[in-house]
């Protein structure tokens, strides 16, 4: 691909990220972002919206997640909205499917249009891992993704298999199924989120955090944490 038809999709793609995230966060009333009362009312009337047609706004988050993720977007927003808006179990499974579908988008958009680019950036780093990558490409990804990439940002790891050109039904099922363990925990987080707002009179840090239904998630997250730095020692350093 020449340099010029880059620059233009890079530029478009830019413009669309910026115009999508300007329509999000122009929902939200910014005098109002200290005032607890407003997240409270904020919260009920998304619990009658969602109520009123629950399949519609499942739709309606897949498309939105899928966008998200090909935009380049952070996976935990996702996940944590998921869980306020459907709970720990439908969110999980909806942010798992959304989620997956959308780095397989971003995947193949990657592949076909920025693979000099990716290779590029990536390419050096993990060179090593290539060979030993194409003989089981399932079962390393999916030790990836379990893992939570290993601390690379959510967008890098989601183009990072271009450079072991990977197929597509290996990329989609290994990131499903290696996502579902973190994504159940930040789901769990948001649901508690969605609660305390729910009960709680006011706002207090504290008080949210040592709340059973954060406090436990965040320690399994930690142990999650902490078991990827064994899998990355064990299966991706020489």
């Amino acid at each position: 691909m020449s340099k010029n038809i880059k620059i233009v999709l890079g530029s478009i793609y830019l413009i669309i990220l910026i115009a999508f995230l300007y329509f999000i966060f122009s929902k939200f009333d910014i005098s109002r972002i200290s005032d607890f009362s407003y997240y409270k009312n904020i919260q009920i009337n998304l619990k009658e919206v969602i109520g009123k047609n629950l399949i519609f706004n499942l739709i309606l988050f897949f498309l939105f997640s899928v966008i998200w993720v090909v935009l380049l977007g952070f996976g935990s927003p996702i996940l944590i909205m998921s869980g306020i808006l459907f709970g720990k179990w439908v969110g999980t499974i909806i942010s798992t499917a959304s989620i997956s579908f959308g780095a397989l988008s971003l995947y193949i958009i990657a592949s076909y249009f920025f693979k000099d680019l990716v290779n590029q950036i990536l390419k050096v780093r993990f060179e090593k891992h290539i060979e030993r990558f194409q003989k089981n490409e399932f079962y390393f990804f999916f030790i990836f993704r379990f893992a939570g990439g290993l601390g690379i940002p959510f967008a890098l790891q989601n183009v990072l298999p271009v450079i072991f050109k990977m197929k597509n039904y290996n990329y989609f099922f290994a990131s499903f199924f290696g996502f579902i363990p973190s994504f159940f925990i930040w789901n769990t987080i948001g649901s508690g989120i969605n609660k305390f707002i729910k009960e709680a009179d006011e706002f207090n840090f504290i008080n949210l955090i040592f709340s059973k239904e954060i406090f436990f998630p965040l320690l399994i997250f930690i142990v999650l944490i902490l078991a990827s730095l064994v899998v990355k020692k064990k299966f991706f350093n020489d």
